[in-house]
């Protein structure tokens, strides 16, 4: 094993608290980063850390009172490590028997402290890997931690089992960071993906705002793998990319709860739930439609005979005229494009819904609702017939959805009534898991929050969004410092399920290096892409 560099040692600390150590000499204190990883060697176990604080110190005062001058080197130099010296705060995450045994067979989380004067060293890249394991089976790598270039592996067989968050303000990179996973997910074949693409951004190639270039879509990536679907086919072809289906919805497949989602953006009174009701009880599923197709007096005849506001049921209607007038909506639906995207996704490959020019929000709700819930009923079916007959051959495969301005749907108001309020708090029953990409995680229910198994946390400014990234998670005073020392690219702060202990990480590079090592299409010569090309092919579309 390549030698550890020794930084100092253990003075102080506490199970609680956590550890304090003293710099040696040798170790410029400006070499200390929050979030920097160490390990302090004890007798019997290593610890490993995160720096959480940096700090100055000095034995005695005087020499505070009166310091040297700038032109004074050989005096700083003596007092320097003596009278006046650096200290690093620990926070201990795991531990490891130096000596493993059956009992004791590897990581765990910290129970005790090291004893006084246990040296403390910045961790190797064998730690790492110790820690993080290798890029092999359903480990990937998602980045490299700040101090060393090294891989810094993440477990999406563990991320996939349960709901997932992706935070950070705006130009951060989320959405770099979801492809990177996404692409990830498709490459160890942990799980189906749906992708609700409201900004049109995981399919096709799409431009990186740092490096000013353009990179690669998920479908060029992985070809015939991934199903591209679009509520917008002429926009797709405009640009000069293919659709495989077009999506259309029925009237008739709205319910109450979707309209109700819709409050705001609507501008619903604070009647509509009450007339909604009276509708859907009268009409089921056709409700939208009788109503739509009602006259002033139709409205006033509904209302003497079931009750209701005639003139709050009016302005329903003048609402709901915005729905029936989107393009992409009809009457009803007769062969639905989600009976073809459940297939795909049953036959275990991706799906990546393109929104177009149709990426307002009144527009993303309405579908992204809509789907979901047809798509989770889908799976309590097939896991229902699961537990009954046990067989391994019918237990559904794992599938994540991925949807961007989460907050929108999982607010306090909202949470309790949407389709991914309740697959967020069901986390894997169902086997069906959400990916949410936000930039305003206080906005979400601190229920669902408390229930997300990693957090992918990138630069956040507000205080409020700050506390909601840490919500359910035990010891975050620490890790908040973590997070306010991010820089704006390329980094982010990775806690929960998936991975042993936090990391803060420079995200991994998405470029032509990246597609060649995940066996991207693009790298593939002229008869290999044939091949996998013809083979995709008859295994997706059968």
């Amino acid at each position: 094993m390549a030698e550890r560099q020794r930084i100092g040692v253990v003075t102080a600390g506490s199970l609680v608290e956590g550890l304090k150590v003293r710099l040696d000499p040798t170790a410029s204190v400006e070499n200390m980063r929050v979030g920097n990883f160490v390990v302090v060697e004890g007798q019997h176990k290593n610890f490993f850390c995160l720096i959480s604080d940096v700090q100055l110190e000095s034995t005695n005062a005087q020499v505070l009172m009166d310091p040297p001058g700038d032109e004074e080197t050989f005096a700083r130099q003596v007092l320097a490590g003596t009278s006046i010296f650096g200290t690093v705060a620990l926070a201990p995450q795991l531990m490891l028997e130096k000596e493993p045994t059956a009992e004791d067979p590897g990581l765990r989380p910290v129970k005790t402290v090291p004893s006084h004067f246990s040296p403390a060293s910045v961790a190797n890249e064998e730690d790492f890997k110790t820690v993080f394991g290798i890029e092999e089976g359903t480990h990937f790598q998602i980045g490299q931690p700040l101090e060393l270039d090294v891989p810094l592996c993440i477990d999406l067989a563990k991320f996939v089992e349960r709901s997932n968050g992706i935070f950070g303000k705006s130009g951060t990179g989320k959405s770099f960071l979801a492809r990177l996973l996404l692409a990830g997910i498709i490459k160890t074949d942990v799980a189906s993906n749906l992708i609700f693409d409201m900004h049109n951004e995981y399919a096709w190639e799409t431009q990186d705002e740092q490096r000013k270039t353009f990179v690669k879509g998920l479908r060029q990536l992985f070809g015939t793998k991934v199903a591209v679907f679009s509520l917008d086919p002429e926009a797709s072809r405009k640009q000069g990319v293919s659709v495989d289906y077009e999506v259309t919805i029925g009237l008739d497949q709205i319910e109450p709860g979707d309209i109700l989602l819709l409050q705001d953006e609507l501008q619903l009174s604070a009647t509509a739930a009450t007339q909604i009701d009276l509708l859907y009880g009268a009409y089921r599923e056709n409700w939208v439609n009788e109503l739509l197709a009602m006259d002033n007096d139709a409205i006033k005849a509904f209302v003497e005979t079931r009750g209701g506001h005639e003139g709050a049921i009016s302005s329903l209607r003048s609402r709901l005229l915005r729905i029936k007038d989107l393009p992409f909506v009809k009457p009803t639906v007769e062969s639905s494009a989600i009976d073809r995207m459940i297939e795909i996704l049953d036959r275990k490959r991706h799906v990546v819904l393109q929104f177009g020019s149709y990426g307002r929000l009144l527009e993303y709700i309405l579908v992204t609702n809509i789907l979901t819930r047809r798509i989770h009923r889908h799976y309590q079916e097939k896991t229902d017939y699961y537990r009954q007959t046990k067989n391994l051959s019918d237990r559904p495969r794992q599938l994540m959805i991925t949807i961007e301005e989460a907050h929108k749907f999982l607010n306090p108001q909202a949470a309790g009534q949407t389709i991914f309020g309740t697959i967020a708090r069901e986390m894997r029953k169902y086997h069906v898991t959400l990916m949410i990409i936000d930039q305003r995680p206080s906005g979400i229910d601190s229920e669902v929050l408390s229930q997300i198994g990693t957090r992918i946390t990138a630069a956040l400014n507000d205080e409020r969004d700050i506390d909601a990234v840490f919500t359910g998670v035990s010891g975050a005073g620490h890790l908040r410092s973590l997070l306010a020392t991010l820089d704006p690219k390329q980094q982010a702060l990775v806690m929960g399920y998936a991975l042993p202990m936090p990391v803060v990480i420079r995200s991994r590079a998405y470029d032509e290096k990246f597609y060649k090592d995940i066996g991207a299409d693009a790298t593939l010569s002229k008869e290999e892409l044939k091949a996998k090309r013809e083979k995709e092919a008859a295994d997706a579309w059968g």
